[in-house]
Protein backbone atom coordinates (compact mmCIF):
# COMPACT_ATOMS: atom_id res chain seq x y z
CA UNK A 1 0.00 0.00 0.00
CA UNK A 2 2.62 2.59 0.78
CA UNK A 3 4.20 1.89 -2.84
CA UNK A 4 0.85 2.51 -4.45
CA UNK A 5 0.80 5.74 -2.36
CA UNK A 6 4.11 6.71 -3.17
CA UNK A 7 3.22 6.38 -7.23
CA UNK A 8 1.05 9.21 -9.12
CA UNK A 9 -2.06 7.89 -10.84
CA UNK A 10 -3.30 9.09 -14.17
CA UNK A 11 -7.30 8.65 -15.13
CA UNK A 12 -7.60 7.79 -18.93
CA UNK A 13 -10.56 7.85 -20.57
CA UNK A 14 -10.82 6.52 -24.04
CA UNK A 15 -8.47 3.71 -23.35
CA UNK A 16 -9.82 0.98 -25.65
CA UNK A 17 -7.73 1.88 -28.56
CA UNK A 18 -5.24 4.74 -30.13
CA UNK A 19 -4.52 7.55 -28.13
CA UNK A 20 -5.92 6.26 -25.26
CA UNK A 21 -3.76 3.11 -25.33
CA UNK A 22 -0.79 4.92 -26.66
CA UNK A 23 -1.07 7.16 -23.48
CA UNK A 24 -1.77 4.85 -20.68
CA UNK A 25 1.65 3.02 -21.85
CA UNK A 26 3.56 6.20 -22.15
CA UNK A 27 2.20 6.85 -18.07
CA UNK A 28 2.68 3.35 -16.86
CA UNK A 29 6.04 3.63 -18.19
CA UNK A 30 7.04 6.57 -16.46
CA UNK A 31 5.89 4.53 -12.91
CA UNK A 32 2.10 6.22 -12.95
CA UNK A 33 -0.78 3.87 -11.72
CA UNK A 34 -3.43 3.58 -14.21
CA UNK A 35 -7.15 3.97 -13.83
CA UNK A 36 -8.75 3.03 -17.26
CA UNK A 37 -11.76 3.96 -18.47
CA UNK A 38 -13.89 2.22 -21.43
CA UNK A 39 -16.77 1.21 -22.75
CA UNK A 40 -15.23 -1.99 -23.77
CA UNK A 41 -13.78 -2.85 -20.51
CA UNK A 42 -12.57 -6.41 -21.77
CA UNK A 43 -10.74 -4.86 -24.47
CA UNK A 44 -8.82 -2.91 -21.84
CA UNK A 45 -8.04 -5.54 -19.70
CA UNK A 46 -6.73 -8.01 -22.86
CA UNK A 47 -4.56 -5.01 -23.93
CA UNK A 48 -3.18 -4.28 -20.26
CA UNK A 49 -2.08 -8.11 -19.95
CA UNK A 50 -0.94 -8.74 -23.20
CA UNK A 51 1.56 -5.43 -22.82
CA UNK A 52 2.97 -6.93 -19.48
CA UNK A 53 1.80 -4.47 -17.38
CA UNK A 54 2.52 -4.82 -13.65
CA UNK A 55 -0.84 -6.17 -12.52
CA UNK A 56 -1.18 -3.96 -9.34
CA UNK A 57 -0.93 -0.71 -11.40
CA UNK A 58 -4.09 -0.84 -13.03
CA UNK A 59 -7.31 -0.69 -13.22
CA UNK A 60 -10.48 -0.40 -15.35
CA UNK A 61 -13.79 1.36 -14.66
CA UNK A 62 -16.54 1.02 -17.19
CA UNK A 63 -18.10 3.68 -18.55
CA UNK A 64 -20.06 5.66 -21.10
CA UNK A 65 -18.77 9.19 -21.60
CA UNK A 66 -21.98 10.06 -23.33
CA UNK A 67 -24.19 9.31 -20.24
CA UNK A 68 -23.15 11.79 -17.76
CA UNK A 69 -24.20 9.93 -14.67
CA UNK A 70 -21.70 6.66 -15.83
CA UNK A 71 -18.79 8.60 -16.15
CA UNK A 72 -19.13 10.45 -13.05
CA UNK A 73 -19.62 7.73 -11.07
CA UNK A 74 -16.27 5.63 -12.92
CA UNK A 75 -15.11 8.99 -11.36
CA UNK A 76 -16.19 7.99 -8.18
CA UNK A 77 -15.14 4.77 -8.13
CA UNK A 78 -11.83 5.54 -8.74
CA UNK A 79 -11.37 7.95 -6.18
CA UNK A 80 -12.62 5.13 -3.53
CA UNK A 81 -10.38 2.81 -4.87
CA UNK A 82 -7.32 4.34 -6.02
CA UNK A 83 -7.47 8.40 -4.62
CA UNK A 84 -7.44 11.61 -6.20
CA UNK A 85 -5.82 11.09 -9.62
CA UNK A 86 -2.43 13.30 -10.34
CA UNK A 87 -3.56 13.22 -13.99
CA UNK A 88 -6.84 13.52 -15.55
CA UNK A 89 -7.13 13.02 -19.08
CA UNK A 90 -10.49 13.58 -20.65
CA UNK A 91 -9.34 11.46 -23.72
CA UNK A 92 -12.43 9.88 -25.02
CA UNK A 93 -14.31 11.09 -28.53
CA UNK A 94 -15.84 10.45 -31.55
CA UNK A 95 -15.58 11.89 -34.87
CA UNK A 96 -18.63 11.66 -37.83
CA UNK A 97 -19.43 14.20 -40.75
CA UNK A 98 -22.39 15.53 -40.95
CA UNK A 99 -24.67 17.06 -43.57
CA UNK A 100 -27.05 19.58 -42.32
CA UNK A 101 -29.36 18.97 -45.30
CA UNK A 102 -30.01 15.48 -43.65
CA UNK A 103 -32.38 14.98 -40.50
CA UNK A 104 -30.61 12.09 -38.89
CA UNK A 105 -27.39 14.04 -38.48
CA UNK A 106 -28.62 16.24 -36.55
CA UNK A 107 -29.27 13.61 -33.85
CA UNK A 108 -25.54 12.50 -35.07
CA UNK A 109 -23.94 15.49 -33.87
CA UNK A 110 -26.04 15.90 -30.79
CA UNK A 111 -24.26 12.43 -29.43
CA UNK A 112 -21.13 13.87 -30.90
CA UNK A 113 -21.66 16.67 -28.87
CA UNK A 114 -22.45 14.71 -25.99
CA UNK A 115 -19.06 12.96 -25.77
CA UNK A 116 -17.02 15.49 -26.92
CA UNK A 117 -17.77 17.98 -24.97
CA UNK A 118 -20.21 17.54 -21.98
CA UNK A 119 -18.60 14.12 -21.71
CA UNK A 120 -15.32 15.73 -21.11
CA UNK A 121 -16.97 18.38 -18.74
CA UNK A 122 -18.40 14.85 -16.55
CA UNK A 123 -14.86 13.18 -16.59
CA UNK A 124 -13.38 16.46 -14.87
CA UNK A 125 -16.33 16.97 -12.21
CA UNK A 126 -15.66 14.49 -9.59
CA UNK A 127 -11.97 15.42 -9.71
CA UNK A 128 -11.92 19.39 -9.37
CA UNK A 129 -13.14 19.54 -5.99
CA UNK A 130 -10.73 17.33 -4.79
CA UNK A 131 -7.57 18.52 -6.77
CA UNK A 132 -8.58 22.07 -5.52
CA UNK A 133 -8.42 20.81 -2.14
CA UNK A 134 -4.96 19.24 -2.46
CA UNK A 135 -3.63 21.82 -4.29
CA UNK A 136 -2.36 20.34 -7.20
CA UNK A 137 -3.44 18.16 -10.19
CA UNK A 138 -3.76 18.78 -14.05
CA UNK A 139 -7.02 18.34 -15.93
CA UNK A 140 -6.14 17.29 -19.48
CA UNK A 141 -8.59 18.05 -22.47
CA UNK A 142 -7.93 16.23 -25.93
CA UNK A 143 -9.20 19.06 -28.26
CA UNK A 144 -7.80 18.62 -31.96
CA UNK A 145 -5.70 20.91 -34.76
CA UNK A 146 -9.49 21.27 -36.34
CA UNK A 147 -10.79 23.28 -33.86
CA UNK A 148 -9.09 25.70 -35.37
CA UNK A 149 -10.90 26.68 -38.21
CA UNK A 150 -13.75 24.55 -39.51
CA UNK A 151 -13.75 22.13 -42.84
CA UNK A 152 -16.75 21.16 -45.29
CA UNK A 153 -17.93 17.83 -43.77
CA UNK A 154 -16.37 18.45 -40.59
CA UNK A 155 -19.03 20.72 -39.20
CA UNK A 156 -19.88 18.90 -36.25
CA UNK A 157 -16.28 17.77 -34.75
CA UNK A 158 -14.55 21.27 -35.81
CA UNK A 159 -17.47 22.73 -33.79
CA UNK A 160 -16.82 20.02 -30.72
CA UNK A 161 -13.43 20.42 -30.83
CA UNK A 162 -13.62 24.51 -30.43
CA UNK A 163 -15.52 24.14 -27.65
CA UNK A 164 -13.00 21.72 -25.92
CA UNK A 165 -10.26 24.77 -26.46
CA UNK A 166 -12.90 27.26 -25.28
CA UNK A 167 -14.04 25.18 -22.14
CA UNK A 168 -10.11 24.29 -20.99
CA UNK A 169 -9.62 28.18 -21.27
CA UNK A 170 -12.40 28.92 -19.24
CA UNK A 171 -11.80 26.27 -16.57
CA UNK A 172 -7.79 26.95 -16.52
CA UNK A 173 -8.89 30.70 -15.43
CA UNK A 174 -11.60 29.24 -12.48
CA UNK A 175 -8.88 26.99 -11.14
CA UNK A 176 -5.55 29.72 -11.63
CA UNK A 177 -5.58 30.49 -8.23
CA UNK A 178 -6.24 26.60 -7.11
CA UNK A 179 -2.96 24.99 -7.97
CA UNK A 180 -4.62 22.65 -10.45
CA UNK A 181 -3.25 22.92 -14.51
CA UNK A 182 -5.71 22.45 -17.34
CA UNK A 183 -4.02 21.45 -20.36
CA UNK A 184 -5.28 21.93 -23.90
CA UNK A 185 -3.89 19.40 -26.54
CA UNK A 186 -4.53 19.58 -30.09
CA UNK A 187 -3.53 16.30 -31.73
CA UNK A 188 -3.39 16.90 -35.57
CA UNK A 189 -3.36 13.91 -37.33
CA UNK A 190 -2.13 10.47 -35.80
CA UNK A 191 -2.84 6.88 -37.35
CA UNK A 192 -5.88 5.33 -35.01
CA UNK A 193 -9.18 3.82 -35.97
CA UNK A 194 -10.37 7.44 -36.22
CA UNK A 195 -8.87 8.31 -38.99
CA UNK A 196 -7.89 5.37 -40.67
CA UNK A 197 -11.00 5.64 -42.92
CA UNK A 198 -10.48 9.80 -43.61
CA UNK A 199 -10.57 10.41 -47.63
CA UNK A 200 -8.01 13.23 -47.32
CA UNK A 201 -4.23 13.79 -46.97
CA UNK A 202 -3.02 13.81 -43.47
CA UNK A 203 0.24 16.00 -43.69
CA UNK A 204 2.77 14.88 -40.77
CA UNK A 205 0.55 11.84 -39.84
CA UNK A 206 2.40 10.23 -36.37
CA UNK A 207 1.67 6.79 -34.65
CA UNK A 208 0.03 7.11 -31.52
CA UNK A 209 3.63 6.19 -29.68
CA UNK A 210 5.15 9.53 -31.55
CA UNK A 211 2.23 11.44 -29.43
CA UNK A 212 1.92 10.18 -26.91
CA UNK A 213 5.31 11.07 -26.03
CA UNK A 214 5.21 14.73 -26.86
CA UNK A 215 1.96 14.74 -24.90
CA UNK A 216 3.39 13.44 -21.71
CA UNK A 217 6.01 16.11 -22.27
CA UNK A 218 3.21 18.59 -22.49
CA UNK A 219 1.19 17.09 -19.83
CA UNK A 220 3.81 17.04 -17.00
CA UNK A 221 5.05 20.62 -18.01
CA UNK A 222 1.85 21.98 -17.18
CA UNK A 223 1.22 23.45 -20.76
CA UNK A 224 -1.74 25.46 -21.42
CA UNK A 225 -1.90 24.94 -24.91
CA UNK A 226 -0.24 22.78 -27.36
CA UNK A 227 -0.46 21.80 -30.78
CA UNK A 228 1.00 18.15 -31.74
CA UNK A 229 2.97 18.24 -34.16
CA UNK A 230 3.78 21.96 -34.23
CA UNK A 231 3.74 21.88 -37.91
CA UNK A 232 0.19 21.51 -38.02
CA UNK A 233 -0.30 23.90 -35.28
CA UNK A 234 1.37 26.10 -37.84
CA UNK A 235 -0.62 25.10 -41.28
CA UNK A 236 -3.41 25.77 -38.92
CA UNK A 237 -2.83 29.34 -37.98
CA UNK A 238 -1.92 30.09 -41.35
CA UNK A 239 -5.41 28.89 -42.34
CA UNK A 240 -7.08 30.90 -40.00
CA UNK A 241 -5.54 33.95 -41.46
CA UNK A 242 -6.31 33.25 -45.15
CA UNK A 243 -9.42 35.56 -45.44
CA UNK A 244 -12.94 33.48 -45.67
CA UNK A 245 -13.21 33.41 -50.04
CA UNK A 246 -9.92 32.22 -50.36
CA UNK A 247 -10.05 29.71 -47.94
CA UNK A 248 -13.74 28.48 -49.25
CA UNK A 249 -12.04 28.23 -52.72
CA UNK A 250 -8.98 26.23 -51.33
CA UNK A 251 -10.86 23.95 -49.90
CA UNK A 252 -14.02 23.19 -52.75
CA UNK A 253 -14.43 19.66 -53.28
CA UNK A 254 -11.83 18.67 -50.66
CA UNK A 255 -13.28 15.02 -49.30
CA UNK A 256 -15.36 15.24 -46.72
CA UNK A 257 -15.12 13.06 -43.25
CA UNK A 258 -17.84 10.10 -43.35
CA UNK A 259 -21.02 10.59 -42.38
CA UNK A 260 -22.53 7.72 -40.64
CA UNK A 261 -23.39 4.53 -41.83
CA UNK A 262 -20.77 5.23 -45.23
CA UNK A 263 -18.73 2.98 -46.39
Amino acid sequence: MADAQARPLAFITGASSGIGQALAARFHAAGYDLALVARRTAEVEAWATAQALDANRWRVYGADVAVTDSIVAAGAACIAQQGVPDVVIANAGISIGIDTAQRTDLDVMARLLAVNNVGLAATFHPFVAAMAARGSGRLVGIASVSAIRGLPGHGAYCASKAGVVAYCESLRGELRASGVKVVTLLPGYVDTPLTRGNRYPMPFLLAPEAFAERAFRSIEAGSSYRVIPWQMGLVAKLLRLLPNPLFDRLFQGRGRKRREGEQ
